[in-house]
C-alpha cells in the first residue's frame, strides 16, 4: 500500500527548534516524530512512500534515504515553491487506486489498515479520519431571546466538535479535482469534492490523536510516548 507524507512545512508554531530542523525530526526521546509515522505504518502494511518535501528537504532525505534501513521503499517529491497540503499530490505518478496522506507531525493509534479497508469498501472518493476535539470555554455563555432577556447561564462550558485528524484515504481519480503544481490546501480540496458531488465519508475514532505542530500536544507525545501509548 502507499502512503503519502506531507512533509514539507516549516514548523512555524514550534520556533526556535524548526529553525535549524524540519518539523517531521523533531524527536520523541530518541526517535524523530517522522520515524515513528514510518513504523506505524509499515506495521499496518503500507511499504511504499513518498514523502512531499519543501523545507530542509535535505535533512529528511539524509535520514531516510530510500528507505531501505527502515524496511519500506521511500521516494520523494520536492517542491521548489509552496504549493499547500493538497498541491503536492499533484505532482505525484503512479499513484495507487487507493492511497493514504496524511502530515508528518501527526502521532496517533488510529488502526490504519481498518481506516484504509473501510475506505476502500465504502466506493468514496475521499475518505477523513475523524476525531471529536473538546473545545473547554473559560467564561460564563448566554443564552439570549430576541428581547435581550438572559434564558440560560452555562458556567465554562465544553464544546465538542468533529474535527479533521490530516489524515485522508483517497482514490487515484482525486487529481482529476487538482491542477498540476497549483496550490492548493486539502481543506479546499475537500470542500472541492463535496461540491462537485463526489462521495466524501468520515471515519470516526476516538483513540489518541496529536498534532505535535501544537507545542501543548508536543508535550503530550512525549508523556505518551514514554508511557507506550504510542
Amino acid at each position: 500500500m502507499h502512503a503519502v507524507i506531507l512533509a514539507g512545512g516549516e514548523g512555524q508554531r514550534l520556533r526556535p527548534y524548526t529553525a535549524v530542523l524540519p518539523k517531521p525530526l523533531m524527536p520523541l526521546h530518541n526517535q524523530p516524530i517522522l520515524e515513528i509515522i514510518v513504523g506505524q505504518l509499515r506495521d499496518a502494511g503500507f511499504d511504499r512512500f513518498t514523502f512531499a518535501v519543501g523545507y530542509l528537504a535535505g535533512l529528511i532525505q539524509a535520514y531516510f534515504s530510500d528507505g531501505d534501513r527502515f524496511g519500506v521503499s521511500i521516494d520523494y517529491s520536492l517542491e521548489e515553491q509552496s504549493l499547500g497540503t493538497a498541491g503536492p499530490l499533484s505532482l505525484l505518478e503512479n499513484l495507487d487506486d487507493h492511497f493514504l496522506v496524511m502530515n508528518g507531525d501527526i502521532l496517533t493509534n488510529l488502526d490504519y489498515t481498518k481506516f484504509m479497508e473501510t475506505h476502500q469498501a465504502s466506493g468514496a472518493l475521499a475518505t477523513l479520519a475523524v476525531f471529536e476535539k473538546e473545545v473547554p470555554i473559560s467564561l460564563g455563555v448566554l443564552d439570549i431571546d430576541d428581547g435581550s432577556n438572559i434564558v440560560n447561564y452555562t458556567e465554562k462550558p465544553t464544546l465538542y466538535y468533529p474535527v479533521s485528524t490530516g489524515i485522508y484515504c483517497f482514490r487515484a481519480e482525486v487529481l482529476d479535482h487538482l491542477e498540476k503544481g497549483v496550490h492548493c490546501d486539502l481543506p479546499t480540496l475537500v470542500t472541492r469534492l463535496v461540491t462537485a458531488g463526489e462521495t466524501v465519508r468520515a471515519y470516526r475514532f476516538d483513540g489518541l490523536w496529536l498534532d505535535i505542530g501544537r507545542p501543548e500536544d508536543y508535550e503530550i507525545a512525549l508523556e505518551e510516548f514514554e508511557k507506550g501509548a504510542l
